[in-house]
């Protein structure tokens, strides 16, 4: 029997599905598939997450204006992972499932007009009194209770965008959003093209290590057994956890099943995705944020209409309309691009673990620096622990010296970025025709600008931040809200004209090594230059072909990078995160002095790594100069069990905003008040405070931090605190919840 209702998840940001009404000689939705439905004043592309009989309310029924999919557009797995981001993650379904379905390009979006009565009352006035003016043919074009393209309305009438706004303000007419089906015109297009050439295809596979080997046995066995499990594959840099992930993936498809391969960032580890799709062709699909929507869209139907068996890409990926999985790896698992900054805030390698769940599948994780969290799962026996502890070819680990910049600085008396050791070794290595790696992970070319009369910095309008300084633009920036201006001439608080850039970004120090290494060929790679198209993988390959001696950059140069032919890696400021606000920073210090180490050495000669700090004493620094994961961890999980942080208890940050001070403040005591009254005893809660940047996008921002030993305890507080805000009638964008966070900045 047909249904005559429907559940709707819609793109916007409240937290409830829509019911609409299923009208006769309409096509049967189905349950994953899409329908374009009324809302509001707008149309738009909903997913259907349930069919029904009766409804869930009479009030203000609609009809479901057209059924796109005949079949579900989405595998049961997915319907059910989205289920779950919604409950664990307390995101608008709609906005959950817009995460799932990234083909916005098959549907046109538009604006059309139409007459109001107040229109229909002025057009008479205007025949009768026989005025044929621009108002008379704009809404004559108008008549009969038709709408029309705005383009196509106002074709023809000069100065149209102003009198329709005129219109618009009078009441004379409407404009209403329109959503529409493009035509798919021909076949789709042709595979995305890879942002890397390689010799891949060339070459045969490796012969594995020991180490490698007995991992891949373990891994087949759990293939073979079937059923969920998750590992650790936790192996030093260069150790081949790659290859490990390439024999698995073949295991998969022996079997006739799927495999989803997760990586951090694919534009800027494109030897990765070279490597699957030489070793398995057109089975492959890729999916990264540097694809066009219409490329998305063709990879999309290939992996959903079998074509393609492998998924390699970014976070977003773990969505890969993929059935019968077998295997899904996270690649770099502790890597902090795999938490999403926006609605719905999910963590990719936590969601990957869940589809593998879902799937049947084995899961596996993989890093030489894993988060805390994962680590201390694999030694708790939650996950299995496979360690690669060698690196191919038996290849020593960089030599790694630590620079004490406090002595630096007593023995020459000057400040400057790089240390005498620095620059010695950049010319060792450029005399021996070998490459260097310089690192420091801030952008731009200074941190601020500063007043030495009053201690003013020029900060941005919208946030409570300062403006760095990009010199390449020249442009003070603001690097949360991208909003940019001129540098002031002289302090706009006292007027002086003693002001100077503070602090040193990435391009300064390409513009210094330049300077002192005039013969050398130097390429800088930040997310300033990957943001021009293309300009990112170009400098890599360069790199690579040995085109480049010297290559600067932030953490995108640290991580997955195989680098035969640098011999010297520098850390220009290795003790920079250590001081942010955030229970992390020393993981991330250490996890980034490992894997830009790890970059050195990886060819016939060895590696030397010099790290520039002033905190030479602290434990992540010490930790990662020895490449000692254990070193660390110990360390620091004693740090986190004494402090009640991750993985010992489970956290969530609730933040209140509004571009109005006074009802952010409102709503914060809306929401102290409901916390105040909670008698759940299993979970603290801290604040509310201003957070960290109190100011953010034109919003004042306060937060609640929430710590509990019980996950199912800090899940039903969450739920009661929305549910709650929702009845005070607290504005759905004024709250943002953010499960598992990893940063509380």
């Amino acid at each position: 029997m047909a249904a005559t209702y429907c559940e709707v998840a819609l793109p916007v940001p409240l937290p409830d599905t829509f019911t609409y009404r299923i009208p006769e000689g309409l096509a049967q939705p189905c349950v994953g598939g899409r329908v374009i439905v009324p809302f509001g004043a707008r149309k738009l592309v909903g997913v259907v997450t349930a069919l029904a009989a009766e409804p869930r309310t009479t009030k203000g029924l609609k009809d479901v204006v057209e059924v796109v999919d005949s079949e579900p557009l989405l595998p049961p797995v997915l319907l059910e992972l989205a289920r779950w981001m919604t409950e664990y993650y307390l995101a608008p379904p709609g906005e959950v499932f817009r995460s799932l379905l990234p083909l916005h390009d098959e549907f046109a979006r538009s604006e059309r007009a139409r007459l109001r009565p107040l229109g229909i009352e002025r057009l008479n006035e205007l025949e009768a009194s026989r005025s044929e003016n621009d108002e008379y043919q704009l809404l004559r074009r108008l008549e009969g209770g038709k709408t029309r393209t705005i383009g196509r309305l106002t074709s023809g009438v000069p100065d149209g965008p102003r009198l329709l706004a005129r219109l618009r303000r009078e009441g004379l007419i409407e404009i209403v959003p329109e959503v529409r089906r493009r035509a798919r015109e021909g076949k789709d297009e042709e595979v995305a093209p890879l942002l890397f050439e390689g010799d891949w295809a060339a070459a045969a596979p490796p012969v594995l290590t020991g180490p490698q080997q007995r991992a891949l046995e373990e891994i087949e066995g759990l293939l073979e057994r079937g059923g969920f499990a998750t590992v650790l594959l936790e192996g030093v840099t260069g150790s081949g956890k790659t290859e490990v992930y390439s024999r698995a993936i073949q295991s998969c498809l022996e079997r006739d099943r799927t495999a989803l391969l997760l990586v951090p960032e694919i534009a800027l580890t494109p030897a990765v995705a070279e490597l699957f799709v030489s070793r398995f062709g057109d089975r492959v699909a890729v999916l990264h944020s540097g694809l066009t929507p219409r490329e998305r869209s063709t990879e999309w139907w290939r992996l959903r209409r079998g074509e393609a068996r492998v998924a390699v890409g970014t976070r977003s990926a773990v969505f890969a309309p993929l059935e019968d999985v077998a295997v899904v790896i996270v690649d770099e698992e502790q890597d902090a691009s795999y938490k999403q900054a926006e609605t719905p805030r999910y963590h990719g390698r936590d969601t990957a673990v869940v589809r593998a769940k879902l799937e049947g599948a084995l899961a596996i994780l993989g890093s030489a620096t894993p988060s805390l969290e994962t680590s201390y799962y694999a030694r708790n026996a939650k996950y299995r622990l496979l360690q690669l502890e060698t690196r191919v070819a038996d290849r020593p680990l960089a030599e790694v010296r630590v620079v004490d910049m406090r002595a630096e600085f007593q023995e020459t008396k000057k400040v400057s970025l790089f240390s005498r050791a620095l620059v010695e070794g950049i010319e060792q290595t450029l005399a021996s025709g070998n490459q260097a790696l310089v690192l420091l992970n801030r952008r731009g070319y200074a941190n601020c600008l500063l007043c030495r009369k009053c201690g003013a910095t020029v900060q941005c309008k919208d946030c409570s931040i300062a403006l760095v300084y990009h010199r390449g633009r020249g442009r003070l920036i603001c690097h949360y809200c991208g909003f940019a201006r001129t540098p002031p001439k002289a302090c706009e608080k006292c007027g002086s004209e003693h002001i100077h850039y503070i602090g040193g970004g990435a391009e300064k120090v390409e513009l210094e090594l330049r300077a002192r290494f005039a013969g050398a060929r130097i390429a800088r790679l930040d997310r300033d230059v990957a943001q021009v198209a293309k300009r990112g993988a170009q400098i890599l390959r360069q790199f690579v072909r040995g085109e480049l001696d010297l290559l600067v950059g932030t953490q995108m140069i640290a991580k997955g990078h195989d680098f035969q032919g640098v011999t010297l890696v520098g850390v220009v400021s290795a003790d920079g995160i250590l001081s942010l606000p955030d229970f992390r920073a020393a993981e991330r210090t250490f996890q980034l002095l490992t894997q830009v180490a790890g970059r050195a050495g990886r060819g016939a000669l060895p590696g030397t790594v010099l790290v520039q700090t002033y905190y030479p004493d602290h434990y992540a620094i010490r930790a990662g100069a020895e490449q000692s994961f254990e070193k660390f961890y110990e360390q620091e999980l004693r740090f986190r069990r004494l402090l009640h942080y991750p993985p010992f208890t489970a956290l969530a940050n609730v933040l209140v905003r509004d571009p109005r001070l006074e009802r952010a403040v409102q709503w914060t005591r809306t929401l102290q008040d409901f916390f105040g009254r909670w008698r759940g005893a299993a979970v603290r809660v801290l604040g509310p405070a201003p957070a960290p940047i109190a100011r953010l996008r034109r919003n004042y921002r306060f937060q609640f931090l929430l710590k509990s030993p019980e996950r199912r305890a800090l899940q039903e507080l969450l739920g009661a605190a929305v549910a709650y805000t929702r009845e005070r009638e607290v504005p759905p964008g004024a709250l943002i919840v953010d499960v598992d966070p990893l940063s509380l900045i």
